[in-house]
């Protein structure tokens, strides 16, 4: 039931059959049944289904922790019995905001199960990191999905979706991220930079014009002009405290859209067996850090 177990979590992880089954290379259908065979074996329906889509019921919210739990001490009896004595450096390039996102996290599991493994931390922009990976100067990068398609050496590992939000100065009222977005100056994710271009996107598909004030790559960077009261952006939830003091988040409710941070890699890399268990730390930090953005992303509950 070990790998029903994986694939029920990675369909809670990218929300459909279709999508988890694209990610972990399944078909729909070989996803639907794997949670058949699941929900058998333990008696009980996992899912909501009506028509053709799923939703996870009471029961399937139940069972996630659990499964996670499960999952997690399964691999980490497979790391101690395998690669007790793994030993060696993994040069990995990786953007600001994953060095202090999920990555601190990810590298704490790593130096628990590999002490014997270190890591050559480089800084970068995400079409950087794909030059210096693809060049041979990098093992792999932590970094934003690109908008194209990368080189057939290289090798795409999906970790996490980061939900965007509207950012506003703490005294500044109001919930309708339209009209905030319209009444305020706008500081603008630089759209040379991928998630930039997730953003312009996100603009142009809701015909929305904005007073850009200034353009700026780094996230941290645009959320402390936020704080200093210069005007609205439109930002990803990287972690619990991306947000500081000063500065609120406003949910854009149905209109939410993402980025996607994962590892790329070459597709025959000389480091497989290190790389594999960074990948594996970084799939266990994600999972925290993926349900933490998305409930920061929500709109605010009415109270009761």
């Amino acid at each position: 039931m070990l790998r029903e177990l994986k694939t029920f979590l990675a369909v809670v992880r990218w929300g459909t059959f279709a999508a988890a089954g694209a990610r972990i290379g399944l078909t729909q259908s070989a996803v639907s049944a794997q949670m058949q065979r699941l929900e058998e074996a333990l008696g009980a329906p996992l899912f909501t289904r009506t028509g053709r889509s799923a939703t996870l019921n009471e029961a399937g919210e139940e069972a996630v922790e659990m499964a996670r739990q499960i999952v997690g001490l399964f691999d980490e009896l497979a790391v101690r019995v395998t690669s007790r004595d793994l030993r060696g450096t993994v040069r990995m390039g990786a953007i600001q905001t994953a060095q202090v996102g999920m990555l601190p996290a990810a590298l704490g599991i790593l130096r628990d199960r590999h002490p014997l493994v270190s890591v050559r931390l480089v800084h970068g922009s995400s079409l950087f990191l794909i030059g210096q990976v693809d060049s041979g100067e990098l093992d792999a990068a932590l970094m934003i999905a690109p908008p194209f398609m990368l080189p057939r050496e290289l090798l795409w590992q999906p970790l996490v979706r980061e939900p965007f939000v509207l950012a506003v100065p703490g005294d500044v009222p109001g919930e309708d991220w339209r009209q905030l977005l319209a009444a305020h100056p706008f500081i603008r994710y630089d759209r040379a930079s991928f998630g930039g271009r997730g953003v312009e996107h996100f603009l142009r598909r809701h015909d929305l014009q904005v007073e850009a004030m200034l353009d700026i790559e780094d996230v941290d960077a645009m959320v402390a002009m936020v704080a200093a009261g210069l005007g609205v952006s439109l930002v990803p939830i990287t972690r619990r405290n991306c947000l500081p003091p000063g500065v609120r988040a406003v949910s854009l409710g149905k209109d939410i859209f993402h980025r996607e941070l994962g590892m790329v890699m070459p597709r025959e890399p000389r480091r497989r067996e290190l790389l594999n268990v960074l990948r594996e730390c970084l799939e266990v930090a994600a999972q925290p850090h993926a349900a933490e953005s998305e409930a920061l992303a929500r709109p605010p509950q009415p109270a009761a």
